[in-house]
């Protein structure tokens, strides 16, 4: 057995125990971290099978923005677990159902992948490297073009959306009104008084005080 080879079994035996350890931990804050786990080792995999460009995303984008986001959630929504809990073996069946459903379904395709061999290429002299992330930008920029762009601006319509649906009106909280501020004009932020200069009236007893 080679290095990559240990590393591949090291990387998988570590994925699975986070994968079962996310489905069966009790807090979801343990569930999440196991789960950041999980993608870790699966970008080993993938850094193992040289596709570099859908390890390094895997990490920046699962790792670096979705989990920490679903961290967020978990902690602000302070969700009650015993509630959840609730009717789980009446959902079971069907659960495991669809789960064994797509376990086949996986296994099908990745079986089949197994049995396609790589066509053994001899190393020449004069071969030329060809970098996997700079092939996927160029073909993702020119020939799909505008389906990034329209993923972008679904995920972008998401994001405000996710925003807006955060947002709750609290009496302790200010609030202040953009289209008030944009229409305020100079005269409406001073106004000047013009008062007379005037001596205050003494009280009769500061007087009596004075005289004592």
């Amino acid at each position: 057995m080679d290095v990559q080879s240990a590393l591949f079994y090291v990387f998988s035996a570590v994925m699975l125990f986070a994968a079962f350890r996310v489905i069966t931990a009790r807090n979801p804050v343990h569930a999440a971290l196991y789960l950041v786990l999980a993608f870790f080792q699966a970008s080993g995999v993938w850094m193992l099978l040289r596709a570099e460009f859908l390890s390094i995303t895997l990490v920046l984008v699962y790792v670096g923005a979705v989990m920490v986001l679903f961290l967020f959630v978990v902690m602000m929504l302070d969700i009650n677990m015993d509630s959840i809990r609730q009717g789980f073996w009446k959902h079971f069946p069907l659960a495991a159902t669809m789960g064994a459903v797509i376990a086949l379904e996986l296994a099908a395709v990745l079986l089949g992948g197994f049995r396609i061999r790589e066509p053994q290429v001899q190393a020449t002299a004069g071969a030329v490297q060809v970098s996997n992330t700079k092939e996927l930008g160029v073909l993702l920029y020119t020939e799909y073009l505008y389906p990034v762009q329209i993923a972008a601006l679904i995920l972008f319509v998401a994001l405000v959306a996710a925003i807006a649906l955060t947002l709750r009106t609290r009496k302790d909280s200010k609030y202040q009104n953009p289209a008030d501020q944009v229409r305020v004009k100079a005269r409406d932020r001073v106004a000047l008084v013009k008062m007379d200069a005037v001596k205050p009236p003494v009280a009769p007893a500061a007087e009596e005080e004075k005289s004592a």
